[in-house]
């Protein structure tokens, strides 16, 4: 491998057995050996066998290299094999196919309580887990305190770990991980057991080992902490890489999953093939494709050419959300004003409006914005024109994670109602963070209020 590859991963997959029902187990190897003792039976034999078993390819030829010192984000739905390929490349998993070439101490975080010893005390497991990844005595000696201050658990580091919380196993897990300075740091989806005040600190330290040159492997379901951390990413899906390059692009394409099937290659205008002839009320198509090409360079969520349906009232193409620094998908605190773009086709002379509805984490809605109800007005277009829409949001809401949806929706005689035409699937998560440790919140609780205050008179009596 080259000196300068951190990782370097070929033609990796991983396949798991399904078994039939228990006795298949039992039954498999027994016909394994009638068919060795009796050859003329062999093939009926091998029939029998192919209905005991199938073969789930939890990953399939999957490559890719992590230079020295790269940041590299694995993204991707629940099942897609983004842990079974952590574990692979961690060493604690071996591939059906393919291998994984790694240089450097690698320090893992992988699950909950993954390496503890659930009857030694936390400082004994400290020490465990330091030898385990090549610290002499003296070298954990050197590195306990700062360990200790990072997991910030106080006396528990002298008790059993199986009397700690789920959040105190993962707060020393990562302290031990994250300060016995690694070459390679993989961190799986176990920070999100932490406390919201205890992921800012690890987000702070795995920035801190990426200013020094340590090779981070991330794997979360956090768009915005893979684009602010991540250099490049691998979107997974099913099993197989759909797309390897720049955290931006693949995550423009984890969003838009369901207008494409698994490629080994990001977006380009390649895979904006040639439409079948769109209807003469459209507008032109080679402009058509340009907005769309342009749309998928900021674009949280577009759609493609070939899914522009053809006898609709109205369709949305791209949705864009800019933090105030103007950065596309940038990090987002609260009280900062957010900009949303919508673009969208009106394939019909129609008085429409946008709507864009915004929930929390617990599926509630907490607010809904329109076109109308700002301007008490109608968008009137022509279906000839692309039509870009301008959102901007004080978001005065408490720090978390929330999803939102574009709705394209005609007038309706009833007040506050609409008609849906066409809606975007519910994109997020939307990350609003702060720094409630070092930072003064503009407010407490969910929202923050429009206040003033008043006049402070001093009654003397």
């Amino acid at each position: 491998m080259s000196s300068e590859l951190a990782i370097s991963v070929n033609n990796v997959s991983k396949a798991y057995t399904i078994w039939r029902d228990p006795a298949a187990r039992l039954k498999h190897p027994l016909l394994n050996l009638a068919g060795e003792l009796f050859p003329p039976l062999r093939k009926k034999i091998d029939t029998k066998l192919h209905g005991l078993c199938s073969e789930f390819y939890a990953l399939r030829d999957i490559s890719f290299e992590v230079k020295k010192g790269e940041s590299v984000g694995i993204i991707g739905r629940n099942g897609s094999g983004k842990s079974t390929l952590l574990q692979i490349i961690a060493g604690t998993l071996q591939p059906t196919q393919g291998s994984v070439t790694v240089h450097g101490r690698v320090a893992a975080l992988l699950e909950l309580g993954s390496g503890f010893n659930p009857e030694f005390t936390g400082r004994e497991n400290v020490y465990l887990n330091a030898s385990i990844l090549g610290l002499t005595r003296e070298e954990t000696d050197a590195r306990f305190a700062k360990i200790e201050a990072f997991a910030d658990i106080g006396d528990f580091i002298n008790q059993p770990v199986k009397t700690y919380s789920s959040g105190m196993v993962v707060r020393l897990a990562f302290a031990v991980q994250s300060m016995v300075d690694p070459d390679i740091l993989i961190i799986d989806e176990a920070l999100n057991v932490g406390d919201y005040f205890f992921q800012q600190k690890c987000a702070r330290r795995m920035r801190e080992l990426r200013e020094v040159g340590t090779t981070l492997l991330f794997v979360s379901h956090d768009m915005a902490s893979v684009r602010d951390l991540c250099q490049k990413a691998l979107y997974l899906k099913k099993g197989e890489a759909a797309c390897w390059g720049e955290s931006g692009e693949a995550i423009s394409y984890y969003f838009n999953e369901k207008n494409h099937e698994p490629q080994n290659q990001c977006i380009t205008s390649e895979l904006l093939e040639e439409q079948k002839e769109i209807s003469n009320r459209f507008i032109n198509q080679n402009t058509l494709k340009e907005y769309l090409e342009q749309l998928r360079t900021t674009a949280i969520w577009s759609l493609a050419v070939t899914e522009i349906p053809q006898n609709q009232e109205g369709v949305i193409l791209g949705v864009t959300i800019y933090n105030q620094e103007g950065i596309a998908g940038g990090k987002m605190k609260i009280g900062e004003k957010v900009k949303i773009k919508v673009t969208f086709l009106p394939l019909l002379n129609k008085k429409c409006h946008i709507v864009i509805e915004f929930k929390n984490r617990y599926d509630q809605l907490v607010n809904s914005s329109s076109t109308y109800l700002s301007t008490s007005q109608y968008i009137k277009t022509s279906s000839e024109s692309i039509t870009e829409i301008g959102f901007e949001f004080d978001f005065n809401i408490e720090a978390g994670e929330y999803s939102y949806q574009v709705i394209l929706a005609e007038e309706d005689a009833i007040f506050n109602r609409f008609k849906r035409i066409n809606q975007t699937p519910w994109i997020g998560p939307l990350k609003i963070d702060w720094d409630h440790e070092t930072q003064k919140p503009p407010f407490l609780g969910m929202f923050g209020l429009p206040v003033k205050i008043d006049e402070i008179k001093m009654n003397h009596y």
